[in-house]
């Protein structure tokens, strides 16, 4: 298996990158890396780092597209940067993924020019693993600020094959965000929606989902469009820090509270590992052809190596082919309207 990886993507690249590269390929002996980026400054990494580079190949890529470059104009101008021209392998069929820490907006832009899209979805969801009673995956997260009725449907779908195929759950449940559990609450949009989610039978369908009961566990897979996405995400993102701060400053506080902490020090680390971001290691874009799958920018190396890890899983369960499957009936559907 070939996994493309963005060398020179995100905060702490390359280093990171490569170092996230190396674990993966130590841990996974069938993963072979092939890491895009600056020849050059990689070599130089590699050296100072002391990186072993078993099963990574390197790629020359001579630009960057930077966060603060355009996303359209970057993926159009820069087609020697190391996130276009991964994705143009991936698209040509050399290699199985494509992994990057680099610009949300560029990957979005890229994989939707150059990887493309299958059938019935007109852009890819941004997809991401949230921690809560149960996992659950929240989709879009910010890719499509604005959606159709019929886009909003097609993340369901998307949303419950990757719970099913890659977190390994028998029948997902799918719920739409929304400012309350009737029918008929929300924008025209969110309307329509839930009454194309609730007659979906590719998919399990709870209903509405207000925001306090997402972390409860009262659903699998969360539909919302990029903004609501997003928001969700942030302030999810945002409390975390808050309560771990809290907690930390609780423990903190007197001789009792620090004997108290020894004697919870198993479970306190349980629940820091239950919401750290790193385990799960990036966020997919659903719907491209082939897995993509974007790390977040400052990602160290552990979190590069669960983004692998989650690329390979795709790969190994046939991700977008289960999905482009799934996703026939939508498209034809909607051709015939």
């Amino acid at each position: 298996m070939k996994i493309i990886l963005d060398a020179m993507g995100g905060d702490n690249a390359p280093a990171e990158i490569l170092k996230g590269a190396a674990a993966a390929t130590a841990a996974w002996p069938d993963v072979e890396i092939l890491a895009v980026g600056d020849a050059e400054k990689i070599a130089a990494c590699v050296k100072e780092n002391a990186i072993e580079m078993k099963n990574i190949e390197i790629v020359n890529a001579t630009e960057v597209i930077e966060m603060c470059d355009e996303p359209a104009r970057a993926v159009r101008s820069k087609k020697d940067s190391s996130m276009v021209v991964g994705l143009r392998m991936l698209a040509e069929g050399k290699g199985d993924a494509f992994v990057s820490a680099g610009s949300t907006g560029a990957l979005h832009v890229g994989a939707s020019l150059i990887v493309r899209t299958v059938k019935g979805v007109k852009r890819p969801a941004l997809a991401t693993v949230i921690p809560g009673k149960t996992p659950f995956l929240l989709l879009d997260c910010g890719a499509n600020v604005e959606c159709r009725a019929s886009m909003l449907e097609a993340f369901g779908v998307m949303g419950s094959v990757y719970m099913n195929k890659v977190m390994g759950l028998e029948q997902p449940r799918v719920a739409l965000v929304n400012n309350g559990a009737e029918e008929s609450k929300g924008t025209p949009v969110y309307v329509e929606a839930h009454q194309l989610l609730k007659h979906n039978k590719a998919i399990h369908f709870v209903g509405n989902i207000e925001p306090r009961d997402i972390p409860a566990g009262a659903a699998d897979v969360v539909v919302a469009d990029g903004f609501t996405g997003n928001v969700v995400l942030k302030l999810t993102e945002g409390l975390a820090k808050y309560f771990g701060s809290k907690l930390k400053e609780m423990f903190k506080k007197s001789l009792g509270t620090k004997v108290g902490y020894l004697l919870l020090k198993g479970g306190v680390a349980d629940f820091k590992k239950s919401m750290d971001a790193d385990e799960y290691g990036g966020a997919p874009l659903l719907g491209t052809r082939r897995p993509v799958i974007k790390a977040h920018g400052s990602s160290n190396a552990r979190a590069i190596q669960n983004a692998i890890r989650q690329a390979k899983a795709c790969v190994e369960n046939d991700l977008c082919g289960v999905m482009a499957e799934s996703l026939a009936n939508l498209a034809d559907t909607e051709a015939g309207n």
